[in-house]
């Protein structure tokens, strides 16, 4: 059932799968604090809600945008030449960006860090750090279309 919830939700069999284990990690964690009257509620509405967040984090980091399959296909450079090329697009993206938006890009997109998280470790506001990655989402863009 949980399993079932989260492939509907998420649409990937590996996520799923690995959001299904969060949920049961999720509730043994809590277990004595849980309310065990209706256990297939419990799990209905905890699997919901991760699948919820975990969409809502893809959006927001902006997995999910055409853009980062530019990212994606660069960061699995995996011989010589396409690493050459790789190093280009990075040079041509961020030559006219002050040197904290390559490490907004890093800590956001790489290290998986959160907008809040990010914004702290760079001491600009949250704002300004969705600014600055829509910014480069922009130019990956413009870099796609050429």
């Amino acid at each position: 059932m949980v399993y079932r919830r989260c492939h509907q939700l998420l649409r990937d069999e590996a996520e799923a799968s690995d959001l299904m284990q969060d949920v049961f990690v999720r509730i043994y964690s809590a277990l004595e604090r849980l309310d065990m009257q209706s256990p297939s509620s419990l799990l209905w509405n905890t699997a919901t809600r991760l699948c919820l967040n975990r969409i809502r984090d893809k959006h927001r980091r902006g997995l999910d945008s055409d853009s980062s399959s530019l990212l994606v296909n660069i960061a699995c450079a995996d011989d010589e030449q396409t690493d050459y090329e790789a190093k280009n697009v990075l040079a041509r993206l961020f030559s006219k960006e002050p040197e904290s938006s390559r490490t907004i890009a890093v800590l956001h997109y790489v290290d998986g860090m959160t907008l809040e998280e990010t914004a702290q470790e760079v001491g600009l506001s949250v704002s300004g750090v969705r600014k600055r990655l829509r910014g480069l989402q922009a130019k990956v863009k413009n870099l796609e279309v050429k």
